[in-house]
């Protein structure tokens, strides 16, 4: 295979450039509905989008291709993405399609699957179909005969089904009764189910980039511009600020303050009120190598401990799955609560995190405090190829020149993107001058010798 067809999360680029093709979506619903007609007698598939103008083309694509293999198609249109983990389970399903490029503008979009448990696909799985793809012909494809084709179907209940769990998740004896919730939700999947959970839980809830145009997800709002709905938190008065992005998997948080909270912060008030309630299995909390320091400290000093995995939320759901723990994350706000869902789910974490308040009858500003993380930085080099780092002696050094300044008292990781054609340096420690300064040194190296 000459080409890597998927990514970190599933397939991802830009519209109409390899491999977001309709060419390739074709092929890939060819190519997972002979995987998975290979794997279960069921021949349902769920498929899901965002609100991107070309999800059109991609939902007509991966329609035909599974249709044509002999699966059955079932179109949920625009939902979250834990929304298909969730259907793929619920209507006992042999996989579930989301169509989606998560926080990334419009221009660009994605395709990933799940299996019949709702997670995400093994990497072995993802190179199976990935090798049907880009080297079997079609017209050398087993076809079956005309009268076994599959049929496409629309659902118009599964969002309800879908509020209807996630409002199950949220103990009955409670209520968001009095709480005012500024709610951002990138103008993508979540704008309708998003703020019918929280409205109809008790809360009142003032709404931000609820207006999908199919060109404005994540348009200077959502998930990676907290600073908006931080605004609005402090404009209002609101108890708490919501942020989603363009799938809604993910996260971020304002208190009543306007102050953000990222997903480590949010992993850490959840791990503590797990562990105070008997419920943190292990106690282990699954986490990537892009958490801060200062969460595996909170950990060891509660008696529990941090497992960190690769960057991805397939990767920490596997490795939850096999430690057995109830709760991991992303730095970025992917929240996994397993005992709930099998996926990342921001509106679920989100819930979560409103219970705490409720409980215990505080503002989150008081809550919060439980994690001062060190001072990190993530810089961004766009590169026009991924050199293996090895193959590049002079950001190795500049590696290891920044470990040693760093004192043991700091880290440095160094990464390519799985979803961009970009290197992510991130430098942490408890000098934040330091660690800036060396950030950028190594992003300079990095621009310089891996072009």
């Amino acid at each position: 295979m000459t080409k890597r067809l998927f990514g970190t999360d599933g397939l991802r680029g830009r519209v109409n450039d390899w491999p977001m093709t309709p060419e390739i979506a074709l092929r890939l619903g060819l190519a997972a509905g002979r995987v998975f007609k290979s794997m279960t007698a069921q021949s349902r598939v769920i498929i899901g989008k965002d609100t991107r103008l070309s999800g059109y083309v991609f939902e007509t694509a991966l329609t035909s291709g599974l249709c044509a293999s002999g699966m059955e198609a079932f179109l949920v249109g625009p939902l979250p993405t834990p929304a298909i983990s969730f259907l793929t389970r619920n209507m006992r399903a042999a996989a579930g399609v989301v169509i989606s490029a998560s926080h990334n503008p419009y221009h660009d979009n994605g395709i990933k699957f799940f299996d019949p448990k709702g997670m995400k696909l093994p990497d072995e799985m993802e190179d199976r179909i990935a090798r049907l793809v880009l080297e079997d012909g079609c017209s050398q494809w087993d076809y079956p005969p005309p009268e076994s084709v599959g049929r496409a179907h629309r659902i118009v209940d599964a969002s309800g089904r879908y509020i209807v769990a996630l409002k199950n998740a949220f103990p009955q004896e409670l209520s968001l009764e009095g709480l005012t919730i500024a709610l951002d939700c990138a103008n993508g999947a979540g704008y309708r189910v998003a703020p019918l959970v929280f409205e109809e839980l008790g809360a009142k809830v003032v709404k931000i980039a609820c207006e999908p145009t199919g060109r404005n997800i994540n348009e200077r709002c959502g998930s990676t511009y907290p600073e908006v709905v931080a605004a609005k938190v402090r404009e209002i008065g609101a108890d708490i600020g919501i942020a989603l992005d363009g799938d809604a998997d993910r996260v971020i948080v304002v208190d009543e303050k306007g102050v953000v909270l990222d997903g480590d912060q949010i992993m850490a008030l959840c791990a503590q009120d797990l562990m105070e309630r008997g419920e943190m299995n292990g106690g282990v909390l699954v986490s990537t190598v892009m958490s801060n320091m200062a969460l595996e400290l909170f950990m060891q000093e509660r008696g529990g401990r941090l497992v960190r995995t690769k960057v991805g939320d397939r990767y920490v759901a596997e490795a939850m799955r096999r430690e057995k723990a109830v709760l991991g994350g992303e730095q970025s706000g992917h929240i996994i609560f397993i005992n709930f869902a099998t996926t990342g789910d921001g509106i679920l974490a989100a819930l979560q995190l409103l219970r705490i308040m409720a409980l215990k009858q505080k503002p989150l500003s008081e809550l919060s405090h439980l994690l001062e993380p060190f001072p990190q930085v993530l810089v961004n080099v766009a590169v026009a190829r991924k050199v293996p780092f090895e193959e590049a002696p002079q950001v190795l050094t500049a590696v290891d020149e920044a470990e040693k300044r760093l004192g043991g008292k700091g880290r440095v990781l160094l990464r390519y993107s799985g979803t961009e054609p970009k290197v992510r340096v991130m430098v942490e420690g408890e000098d934040e001058e330091l660690v800036r300064r060396l950030a950028g040194d190594i992003a300079c190296v990095c621009e310089a010798h891996l072009r």
